[in-house]
C-alpha cells in the first residue's frame, strides 16, 4: 500500500540520511586502512624526496650524513614498487572486514519510502537473495 506524500517524504530523507551515515563510515574504514597498510610506502618516498637535492634538499643531519641521491632516488623508486603490493593487501583487508561486519548489506532501497509493509535488511535480518554475495 502506498504511503502519504508527507510520510514518503519523512521515509525518503531518514533512508538518505542512513544511507550517507553508511556511505561515510565505509569512507572512514577505507581511509584508516589505506593509512595503516600504506605507512611504509609514504614514509619511504617522503624520505626520498626530502633529501634528494633536485626535489626539496632538506639540511637535515640524516639528509647529509646517510643519504646522497643516489639513496635518495633509491628509496623514490622503492617506494613506488611496493606500494603496489601493499594496494592489493590494503584493499584485501577492507573487502574482507566489509564482509565480515556486512557493511554493504546495510544500505536500504528507496522503494521502503513508497509502501508501507517494507522490511528493514541489515546483515543477518537479511534473507540470502539480496545479498551482494555470499
Amino acid at each position: 500500500e502506498p504511503r502519504s506524500p508527507c510520510c514518503c517524504l519523512a521515509w525518503t530523507l531518514l533512508i538518505a540520511t542512513m544511507n550517507s551515515l553508511l556511505f561515510l563510515l565505509n569512507l572512514l574504514l577505507m581511509f584508516v586502512i589505506f593509512t595503516v597498510v600504506l605507512l611504509p610506502t609514504i614514509v619511504v618516498v617522503y624520505f626520498g624526496f626530502q633529501c634528494h637535492s633536485q626535489v626539496l634538499h632538506s639540511s637535515a643531519r640524516y639528509c647529509k650524513s646517510i643519504l646522497d641521491d643516489n639513496s635518495s632516488s633509491a628509496l623514490i623508486i622503492l617506494g613506488f614498487v611496493i606500494m603496489s603490493p601493499l594496494l592489493v593487501v590494503a584493499m584485501a583487508l577492507y573487502c574482507s572486514l566489509a564482509r565480515r561486519l556486512q557493511l554493504l548489506l546495510c544500505f536500504q532501497p528507496y522503494s521502503l519510502a513508497f509502501y508501507k509493509g517494507g522490511r528493514w535488511c541489515c546483515a543477518r535480518g537479511c534473507n540470502t537473495q539480496h545479498k551482494a554475495w555470499v
